[in-house]
């Protein structure tokens, strides 16, 4: 049913006509014909008023949606302005350190550590090796003062055990002076290497006739120092 078809209310009001009556008119309607007298009635009276407002209604929302065009419209412009303007307010992100366009060298956490003759020092050290400081000096004795790349090559074919923990030592320092002073293996000479007696752990065996023998199981603490000056380039 139209709502040029639908049927105003009569002379009495709605509450005039019976509940059948109000039930066929709400379904005249399309609207739901559940409920009390009291609930039909302001069912049919809020109909009444929805059918007076839909004219007005539409073309308000007509006016509203022409009022939102114009208004985006008008807002596009200035956000585009505003966003050039943010990009050219916005600093340029500042040129990586060392960097080819700066060409400066790149900056270092701590200043070099040198000696009195002005050559950069590097140190480090290991701490609690399960090696005796005997036999870990037996191998010191080769690399002290040799380049880097020299002693790397004796302790890679050093028959004794604990070459592995020194060989890891001084990679561990020439890794130190490459992140610290971007110096390489080749402009490094070994200026210092020794080692210092750690705790023994002791340990016992049983031996003949309930005797108990004690094992002396020695540690190291080894350090190795790297230096610039006379490296042999």
């Amino acid at each position: 049913m139209t709502p040029d078809q639908v049927s105003g209310p009569p002379e009495g009001g709605w509450e005039s006509l019976k509940v059948d009556e109000l039930k066929e008119e709400l379904e005249a309607r399309g609207l739901p014909k559940s409920g009390n007298k009291a609930a039909l009635v302001a069912r049919l009276e809020d109909d009444e008023v929805a059918q007076a407002d839909t004219a007005p209604a539409e073309e308000q929302e007509a006016d509203e949606v022409v009022d939102a065009e114009a208004a985006a419209d008008a807002d596009e412009e200035p956000a585009h302005e505003e966003a050039a303007e943010d990009e050219a307010e916005e600093p340029a992100a500042p040129a990586r350190r060392g960097s080819a366009e700066t060409g400066a060298p790149r900056e270092r956490k701590a200043p070099a550590r040198r000696d009195q003759d002005g050559a950069v020092l590097v140190l480090a050290r290991a701490k609690y090796v399960r090696s005796a400081p005997r036999k870990a000096r037996l191998v010191m004795d080769h690399i002290r003062g040799k380049r880097v790349e020299q002693a790397q090559a004796i302790l890679q074919h050093a028959p004794r055990a604990v070459s592995t923990d020194i060989l890891k030592l001084l990679n561990s320092a020439v890794a130190n002076a490459e992140s610290a002073y971007e110096l390489g293996p080749d402009e490094l000479r070994v200026r210092r290497a020794f080692v210092d007696e750690g705790p023994t752990i002791k340990r016992f065996r049983p031996r003949a006739l309930g005797r108990a023998t004690r094992i002396n199981k020695r540690t190291s603490h080894m350090t190795i120092e790297l230096t610039t000056e006379g490296n042999g380039r």
